[in-house]
């Protein structure tokens, strides 16, 4: 049986939260590839979880981007449009993660800006937050 689309989407919220604290720690490490790319999984996830509740349907599981999951709640809530800025997660989905989305580099190697990774802290934060806000929990 299928859980109600509300505590369905508390449930991918907890999971956003967590891969975030997970990126944080990891971007302490200076892990910062596996840092970015789960700061994109953590916005996508929250998203997702606002998807859920706002609008009710598992379409909403079917994308990856952030900028597509944005936009979409910004359709639903004029109030997303904020976070516009956060759709340049995307841009760590797979270049972070696969050498051969990076060519001539070495993912593990190529990302080393700790700027760069408190950027992408600082934007997966106010998705999670304003998510957080939305769903009231």
């Amino acid at each position: 049986m299928r859980k109600p689309f509300n505590e369905e989407a508390e449930r991918w919220l907890t999971h956003a939260r967590d891969e975030f604290a997970d990126a944080d720690e990891l971007r302490h490490r200076q892990r910062f590839y596996m840092a970015l790319f789960h700061f994109q999984q953590a916005a996508e996830k929250a998203l997702k979880a606002y998807l859920l509740a706002a609008v009710k349907s598992v379409e909403v599981l079917r994308t990856h981007a952030v900028g597509d999951l944005l936009a979409t709640a910004a359709a639903a809530d004029p109030e997303f449009e904020s976070l516009r800025p956060a759709k340049r997660l995307d841009q760590y989905y797979l270049p972070t993660r696969y050498p051969n989305s990076l060519p001539g580099g070495i993912p593990s190697r190529f990302y080393d800006d700790p700027d760069e990774a408190a950027e992408a802290s600082r934007l997966a934060g106010a998705v999670l937050e304003l998510v957080g806000r939305k769903l009231g929990v």
